[in-house]
């Protein structure tokens, strides 16, 4: 165990402890921008620095080890004025106009300006900006990348599919595409922990909620929309709203109050993804016309597919030929529910709100229309998107 001081506190913590973990074991935190633990501890931002006496340099404290006899000063004047200053540098090179970006109030870097008190931008202004693709369903805005690397660390540790990397050098550097690649040219799976990562609004969702508007607002237009497993269990932590209170039947409400004529579980397109799979396995093992391809991978997830697709070629094959759930859904939508409803397909509207982005991509696939009028699924939601809605609506679900 090793024994130091951190603001007149004394602190023991095993050896190897970083001093920002062991700050937190007596209740000084200390704020971080670029810091994930085991995964991106790199002190890139700068923003954890802290005075250690009888050294000249401040350190960053993520990466630092405690040592014994170690006297840390977490908020001296020499490591409070470093800490505004290189969140003023940051400022410099980002967009700041907060009140349209899509991470306005659940934004690191906002939280920490106004946490420190920054009310003013001494340095001149230089916002970086680069063209995208605004139909990828995965966008990124240059103007407020701060070059934090997290991005970079989650693809290639976690997810090790390695998208994004850095490109240039010096006052240039950025954070690209890998191997000067498009996007579109990628292997990104759109799996989405980039933006989950992300701790500004550098990296996000595409938004469609005003093509949902305006469907729900033309009179000539049935809407059916579908909720996945996941948005029913997370809907509410973005407005604040307990697990306890987020019920199935308040989100329900909620869409039947912003427009949509017909509300379904996918968990029913679910259980017939499971009789098809089911009776696809049979048929492989006991059907001698079936090729003998195992074991049977799951064909749900659009980035689990994409993923195989890319990093692993030679065992597509032993993909289901099922749909997933939301296409199945949008094919049954299309073709039963509008027979049943006697409505034309082409008047449908089917909406999907799921919990990954690259669902988005998936509805725009060949083969994805079933009556010929269309997509079977036209428009894909992410559970951030319809609580915007939610929102934009005026809605108090803790009143439905």
């Amino acid at each position: 165990m090793v024994n130091l001081t951190i603001d007149s506190i004394p602190v023991t913590v095993p050896e190897g402890t970083t001093i920002l973990n062991a700050a937190k074991t007596v209740g000084v935190v200390l704020p971080t921008l670029c810091y994930m633990e085991d995964i991106n501890d790199i002190g890139a931002c700068r923003i954890c620095v802290a005075e250690i006496e009888g050294r000249e340099k401040l350190v960053t404290t993520c990466n630092t080890p405690v040592s014994e006899g170690m006297v840390v000063m977490t908020n001296s004047p020499r490591a409070r004025q470093a800490r505004r200053v290189n969140v003023q540098l940051i400022l410099s090179q980002h967009d700041c106009n907060c009140p349209t970006c899509i991470r306005s109030t659940n934004c690191a870097l906002q939280k920490i300006a106004n946490d420190l008190g920054i009310i003013s931008q001494p340095y001149s202004k230089e916002v970086p900006e680069k063209d995208w693709d605004m139909t990828f369903p995965l966008i990124k805005d240059d103007s407020k990348c701060i070059k934090c690397m997290r991005c970079i660390q989650v693809c290639d540790k976690i997810q090790s599919v390695g998208i994004w990397g850095l490109a240039n050098t010096g006052s240039r550097t950025t954070i690209d595409v890998t191997w000067d690649r498009d996007i579109n040219d990628s292997d990104c799976v759109l799996c989405g922990q980039c933006i989950t990562h992300c701790p500004t609004g550098a990296l996000s969702e595409r938004d469609d909620t005003m093509k949902a508007f305006r469907a729900l607002a033309n009179p000539d237009i049935v809407t059916v929309v579908q909720i996945a497993p996941a948005v029913r269990a997370a809907w509410g932590e973005s407005l604040g709203i307990t697990s306890e209170f987020a019920t199935v039947n308040r989100l329900v409400a909620a869409l039947r109050k912003i427009g949509f004529d017909y509300i379904f579980d996918t968990n029913f397109s679910a259980d017939l993804t499971i009789i098809e799979e089911g009776n696809e396995f049979v048929r492989r093992k006991f059907n001698n016309s079936e090729p003998n391809r195992y074991p049977l991978f799951t064909s749900c997830c659009p980035a689990w597919v994409r993923f195989m697709k890319s990093q692993y070629p030679d065992m597509m094959e032993h993909f289901s030929t099922t749909k997933s759930p939301q296409q199945m859904f949008g094919a049954i939508a299309k073709t039963y529910l509008a027979e049943l409803l006697d409505i034309d397909p082409s008047r449908m509207f089917c909406v999907s709100v799921m919990p990954c982005i690259a669902k988005k991509e998936e509805c725009t696939y060949p083969g994805m229309d079933s009556t010929g009028t269309g997509p079977d699924v036209d428009l894909v939601l992410t559970t951030r998107e319809i609580d915007r809605m939610i929102v934009a609506e005026h809605i108090q679900p803790m009143n439905l």
